[in-house]
């Protein structure tokens, strides 16, 4: 075994000769996975107020979002530990990370539209972040980038169906075939598997 206390890690060494700062891109994958989590406890919450029979609908879309964002979260986590980074040993200061108090109940906490336009919001950050990720990483990282394009590719599709919902603006939304079933970053995460 080597005598270093520092690994050669050529998986890191490679990124940062494409031009890659890892060290930012480690904070924006922290960050974003903050986010994932958040918006998962939160969607929970909003979702257990979606009532009366227009709630029940509601709760449908609200929960394959709110699976997605965990699996979201569950796709990134790999890739922090690999790029030498860790998650926050304070859940408290992990969840300030997120920067998603907005997702907090309304004022009237079983008001249909502010839940979704609390949910349109949240989809919409995620839609920032994650194109922030791929920028980053396009060309200098293959294995980031395909994380954070899969993850945005369902973001914006969660984002199309809060807009349908509020504003009638049609999304070409058709029910995943279960919750949790995740089209693009199945293969990132193991997290919902059933089997």
């Amino acid at each position: 075994m080597s005598e270093s206390k520092t690994p050669n890690v050529v998986g890191i060494n490679i990124l940062k000769q494409n031009g890659l700062d890892v060290d930012e891109l480690v904070k924006e994958l922290i960050k974003n996975a903050a986010v994932e989590f958040t918006a998962y406890y939160y969607f929970t919450n909003l979702r257990a107020h979606c009532t009366g029979m227009e709630g029940e609908g509601l709760k449908g879309i609200i929960e394959d979002a709110r699976l997605e964002d965990l699996s979201h979260f569950e796709s990134c986590l790999e890739r922090i530990y690999q790029l030498g980074g860790a998650l926050p040993n304070d859940a408290t200061e992990f969840i300030k990370i997120s920067g998603c108090e907005f997702l907090q109940l309304p004022a009237n906490p079983t008001d249909h539209k502010a839940i979704l336009e609390k949910c349109l919001k949240a989809e919409q950050g995620a839609i920032v972040n994650w194109d922030k990720i791929c920028k980053m990483t396009l060309g200098k990282d293959p294995a980031t980038y395909d994380i954070a394009k899969d993850i945005l590719a369902e973001e914006i599709e969660h984002e199309s169906w809060f807009l349908e919902l509020i504003y009638g603006r049609p999304s070409g939304h058709m029910r995943r075939k279960y919750s949790g079933e995740r089209p693009h970053t199945r293969k990132h995460s193991r997290a919902l598997d059933m089997a």
